[in-house]
């Protein structure tokens, strides 16, 4: 092992060249017509991305080889070319105005973090909720609960709980793994089976669009109420983390990680390299710490990106307001609430004499620099989504399971090839986009009710995203929660993975013809069955007992 680490980097560059000579001949030797149809290379991109981050847990240059070898591979295996439309690639994607909007809404937050910091009010509602929640348990179920309470947006919900929750968790010895985890598995689970959320509409409309022109008599968002019991996974991952922090048991990574800060202190491993965190900000002293600022610009954030989405939605010429918020245009209304909460918070500390607007400007500054790897990780990241789209990896991955489908196995199957789509990919609704046209004429020609075959979909769809190292939505949560986003995802995945499984048995039991009323809660009850039993095989292995340990009355480490 020692020889192995020592040697690595040497290795892994040698691989590289080796691998630019092989590919320059074959370069050479390919013909001008590049064929369209890639097969089992069209995996090779995030598969290549994927294992490189786990193997040297450096996300941005693991994603820029997964881009460049897709690239490479669609400019008829030149790699000279390929380093081109890699760049093509990764222009186009952070000139999207949908891309950039995020980018500056991250470092608008960054920004309000900064400014939230300098007050104290960071400080002052860490202490009125930990006066409240004395232990880890009330803190994980806080947490929990404020990610069931933020469900209109998956991206709003990293943002709001990562930013207030973070210190919270840090004071009562909750590792950045687990936080990160609480964050992401309340973030796109929740969104996505809220009645009223930014996922409303475009999943309404993907049902809309492949069932027109069919016999269905049904509207496409009653068919969207009626798949929600059939939601196995998102439904599972939510009553997973809660099950978790009520019972304290942790498995897998996750239990070396909460073990370590219980007993050290240290929310990161040695090693780690959060994607964001509050240690190097400035906090102004001899100034009183005060809950109301940091709570009032969170409270605008949130007002203000309701509102945006009402607007952006239609306003008062949209027929609800459930279609007004389904309509809306997410992204602009975040960055809209994102910027009346500092201009909110700049004004109150001007008030009360909080700094000068130099300390202020400063820093903002401070807090938008913390967004700058976990931007550029998202810019990649969406690059090589692009690449994926240009090769067909999605179309091969349905393909190649067209043939081995029954009506009996259908909602499993659609559910594991979503996973396997949405996990190399990164994107949930990219995945829901090609899935969905197949899906549902496949579940009117077998049989298959419809709820049940389009939740397979639309819950396969987040589940390959929850986990991805690649998903926006997994990097924003490591960004907001400030953990090692490569952590995050290895300690995330064994509950991932549990939650996925006892999906699969839920729609084999389904696809049999058991109703979503009996599954559930077989599910729920199985759900605490595993994690009984896994953390019983994880702490003998690891020679841990339960309960952890509380955190002692000493401040947090940031290694």
């Amino acid at each position: 092992m020692y020889h192995w680490n020592k040697y690595k980097g040497l290795l892994l560059l040698t691989l590289m060249i080796f691998m630019f000579f092989i590919l320059s001949g074959m370069a050479f030797a390919a013909e001008e017509e590049v064929e369209k149809s890639y097969g089992f290379l069209s995996l090779l991109p995030p598969l290549v991305a994927i294992v490189l981050c786990f193997l040297t847990k450096q996300v941005l240059a693991s994603l820029f080889i997964g881009i460049w070898v897709g690239a490479t591979i669609l400019t008829g295996w030149n790699p000279i070319g390929g380093v081109t439309k890699t760049l093509g690639y990764i222009v186009e994607n952070a000139a999207d105005s949908w891309n950039a909007t995020i980018l500056l809404f991250d470092f608008v937050i960054g920004g309000l973090i900064g400014l939230i910091y300098l007050s104290g009010g960071a400080q002052a509602f860490v202490k009125s909720i930990t006066d409240k929640v004395k232990s880890a348990r009330g803190g994980q179920f806080t947490a929990w609960l404020f990610g069931l309470i933020i469900f209109f947006d998956d991206y709003a919900n990293t943002a709001i709980v990562g930013n207030a929750f973070m210190p919270v968790t840090d004071k009562l010895g909750i590792s950045r793994e687990k936080f990160s985890y609480i964050v992401d598995s309340t973030a796109a689970p929740v969104a996505s089976l809220a009645l009223i959320s930014t996922w409303v509409g475009y999943e309404v409309g993907l049902i809309g669009d492949a069932i027109e022109g069919t016999s269905v008599s049904l509207t496409p968002y009653t068919i969207f109420l009626q798949s929600i019991p059939y939601r196995f996974y998102s439904i599972f991952a939510i009553i997973l983390v809660l099950a978790i922090a009520l019972s304290q048991r942790d498995y897998g990574p996750m239990l070396k990680a909460e073990h370590r800060t219980r007993t050290t202190g240290k929310v990161f491993a040695d090693g780690a390299t959060p994607l964001s965190g509050g240690s190097k900000l400035k906090v102004l002293k001899d100034v009183p710490q005060k809950t109301v600022n940091m709570v009032v610009p969170i409270v605008v954030l949130v007002a203000v990106s309701m509102f945006g989405m009402w607007w952006t939605g239609g306003g008062t010429s949209a027929e609800s307001f459930t279609a007004a918020i389904s309509d809306a245009d997410a992204m602009t209304a975040l960055l809209w609430g994102a910027m009346f909460a500092v201009i909110t918070a700049i004004i109150m500390y001007k008030v009360q004499r909080i700094g000068t607007l130099a300390d202020m400007m400063d820093a903002f500054i401070d807090g938008a620099k913390m967004m700058v790897l976990a931007n550029l990780i998202l810019i990649s990241a969406w690059s090589i989504g692009s690449v994926c789209d240009g090769i067909g990896t999605a179309p091969y991955v349905v393909n190649a399971a067209k043939g081995v489908i029954s009506p009996v196995l259908l909602p499993m199957i659609m559910f594991i090839i979503c996973n396997v789509i949405s996990f190399s990919t990164g994107t949930s609704w990219g995945t829901m986009a090609i899935a969905m046209p197949i899906a549902i004429p496949l579940a009117l020609a077998l049989g298959v009710p419809l709820p049940l075959g389009i939740s397979a979909v639309l819950t396969g769809s987040v589940m390959g995203d929850h986990c991805s190292p690649l998903s926006d939505t997994t990097i924003m949560s490591s960004m907001f929660s400030g953990s090692d986003h490569i952590d995050h995802v290895k300690t995330q995945i064994p509950y991932a993975l549990t939650a996925a499984g006892v999906a699969v048995l839920g729609y084999l039991l389904a696809g049999n013809g058991m109703s979503a009323a009996l599954v559930l809660p077989l599910g729920i009850v199985l759900i605490g069955i595993l994690l009984y039993l896994f953390s019983a095989i994880s702490a003998k292995s690891a020679g841990i007992s339960f309960p952890l340990p509380e955190l002692k009355e000493k401040k947090a480490e940031e290694v």
